[in-house]
């Protein structure tokens, strides 16, 4: 577990320094490939909520969004070109996502694009179904830049306020939070089953309505 925060406090050093080089280009490559990162999950949200503090908010928001929801289009991209490697195991939970999709269709998306819901679970079997790229793209842009919006928004007050609170040890103590924010982020990542909770919450759904 120590290793694991290490490591991605070294990620995340990386992409702060990314983002600080080439600014909102930066901001749009790390959102990129933390979107895309499907088996090492790359805490790019932390870096956004930092960067928020010194950086425009509605521009992060915009190259942050644009950048993730691209990220999240390849996974999209191996759905569609890998329909035939997909096991039955897998099969079956896409059926459940299927069924939900149908009925709640775009508010889905965007909800699994806004929240920390696993967007894998949605976008690889929408990539395996051909779903209209175009349907998937618009409403996932517009819940990752509301997503880091909020995220930019909510780094800029919460350090300001740490600041005015206390003082000149404001660095420090913004510094803290940030790596607790980390350490959550992580928990968040590694230790939350989030597909047992979302095929859980489905299989009750249906189980009402049958």
């Amino acid at each position: 577990m120590r290793m694991k925060i290490l490591l991605l406090q070294q990620i995340l050093d990386w992409m702060e320094q990314l983002a600080l080089n080439y600014s909102y280009f930066g901001i749009f490559i790390l959102s990129f490939i933390g979107a895309l990162s499907i088996v090492f999950p790359v805490p790019y949200t932390v870096a956004i909520y930092f960067l928020g503090t010194f950086l425009d908010p509605y521009l992060i928001a915009f190259s942050g969004g644009l950048g993730s929801a691209m990220g999240e289009f390849v996974g999209y991209v191996l759905g569609y070109s890998g329909r035939m490697l997909i096991n039955e195991e897998r099969r079956k939970k896409m059926d459940y996502m299927v069924k939900i999709f149908d009925r709640y269709g775009v508010i889905v998306i965007f909800l699994f694009a806004l929240t920390p819901l696993p967007d894998d679970l949605l976008i690889i079997p929408l990539g395996v179904m051909h779903y209209n790229p175009v349907k998937f793209l618009i409403p996932c842009i517009i819940g990752k830049t509301l997503m880091c919006f909020i995220l930019a928004l909510g780094g800029r007050f919460s350090i300001g306020i740490i600041k005015s609170l206390f003082g000149g040890d404001g660095d420090w103590v913004a510094s803290i939070v940030t790596f607790l924010l980390l350490v959550v982020t992580l928990v968040i990542m590694f230790k939350i089953d989030w597909e047992k909770i979302f095929f859980k919450y489905v299989e009750k759904r249906e189980n009402k309505n049958d």
